[in-house]
């Protein structure tokens, strides 16, 4: 009787959950999620969160595969040599191969008094501690949105069109990613919801208080409420477990996924560092790093040797409150095309989206190696480039 495999899935989020579902293919192995919170949360709607417009958490008997045992804890170390994890219960959970997938959050901000007085809102608690702050902010109460990346954009979008009057400060340029094109239309859907939106290199905040927020310029803009979207931060898990990590405390891996100081370790989402070079987080990336983080175990567990992963794009969607939203176009690489979708069917896609990658995770459930995906070589390429070798060549002649 062939002998059982324990794997451990740290993190319960988009692509925790689709690899501990995805690694249900195998019946001779045996899959525990431990995860902090019961439910399911969709971190791509805690805007909505915050807003009032969605609850943003789903029963994960909606999403994840009947045979893998969810453990509600927290780790706090993970013990390499002796393959355990600790939980902040008490206690350990051994495996034969580690997925740490335990995403990211909001970056300890530096500016003084952003954490002592704005809001962060990318995590289920955060979200949950914002909402009753802006739903008790009078009717005319100033609000500030920090930082322009999707989270930012979103949120302000969403706080304008449920009536509250919002300034959006960029510190650069609004929506980096877009292209141009996609830029003038978001830059029109917040001008048409009356956001005041302050780009450039003086709009950086470089102090918040109780009821302010001061500009690189000198500036100080009257704040009830600052929300600060701002920044990327990981759990400091990999790091205090003595795991190789980058600058940010992602996890270090080659381009499978695994560990570069064990074997035995595969990381997946926005905390996986493949060759120093991260994916950008997202949804979209998450699912698929995690899809491709289980079939690296799975292909170890066969004796097989896993291969590197290829992962391609095809665009960014932003909610732009419930009645109008953009998709921006890609090409594989994820280079932003001069294509895009905006008003009221952006708005449709980009529920689609959100609706869709829930979907995602039901049919791995179901049907555990079913998520297909996008592929681009073009990785590769960039990986070689920085290197200094050779780009590779097909070895045909002519």
């Amino acid at each position: 009787m062939p002998e059982n495999t324990e794997v451990v899935v740290i993190g319960g989020g988009y692509a925790g959950v689709l690899a501990a579902n995805r690694l249900t293919q195998r019946a001779d192995v045996s899959v525990t999620l431990v995860n902090p919170r019961p439910s399911f949360v969709e971190r791509i709607r805690l805007h909505q969160l915050a807003a009032g417009t969605h609850t943003a958490v789903v029963d994960y008997s909606q999403v994840l595969a009947k045979g893998v045992r969810l453990v509600v804890d927290t780790v706090t170390r993970i013990d390499a040599v002796g393959r355990g994890v600790a939980l902040a219960a008490g206690g350990t959970v051994g495996y034969d191969y580690l997925i740490y997938a335990v995403g990211s959050g909001s970056a300890d901000p530096q500016v003084p008094g952003a954490a002592e007085f704005a809001y962060p809102v990318a995590s289920l608690e955060e979200a949950q501690r914002l909402r009753p702050v802006l739903d008790s902010a009078s009717a005319k109460a100033a609000v500030t949105v920090v930082g322009a990346g999707p989270s930012g954009i979103e949120t302000a979008a969403e706080l304008a069109e449920r009536g509250h009057g919002v300034t959006l400060v960029c510190g650069g340029v609004l929506g980096p990613y877009l292209h141009p094109r996609g830029r003038r239309s978001v830059a029109g859907r917040l001008a048409g919801l009356g956001v005041t939106v302050l780009e450039g290199p003086d709009a950086k905040v470089t102090a918040v208080t109780r009821d302010a927020v001061r500009l690189g310029d000198g500036r100080e803009l009257p704040s009830e409420v600052t929300v600060w979207t701002a920044g990327f931060g990981v759990p400091d898990l990999a790091a205090r477990s003595g795991l190789s990590t980058d600058a940010l405390g992602r996890l270090l891996t080659d381009e499978t996924l695994t560990s570069v100081d064990d074997v035995r370790i595969v990381a997946a989402g926005d905390a996986a560092a493949p060759s120093d070079l991260p994916f950008r987080m997202s949804c979209q990336a998450a699912t698929r790093i995690g899809a491709h983080a289980a079939d690296t175990v799975l292909s170890r567990i066969a004796g097989g040797r896993p291969v590197p992963i290829n992962l391609g794009f095809f665009g960014q969607c932003l909610s732009l409150g419930r009645r109008a939203g953009i998709f921006q176009f890609a090409s594989k690489d994820d280079t932003a095309t001069r294509l895009c979708l905006g008003g009221r069917p952006g708005s449709k896609l980009k529920e689609f989206v959100c609706r869709a990658t829930v979907k995602h995770l039901a049919d791995e459930a179901r049907k555990p190696g079913s998520l297909t995906w996008v592929r681009d070589d073009k990785r590769g390429q960039l990986l070689r480039a920085g290197r200094g070798e050779a780009p590779a060549t097909s070895g045909q002649t002519v």
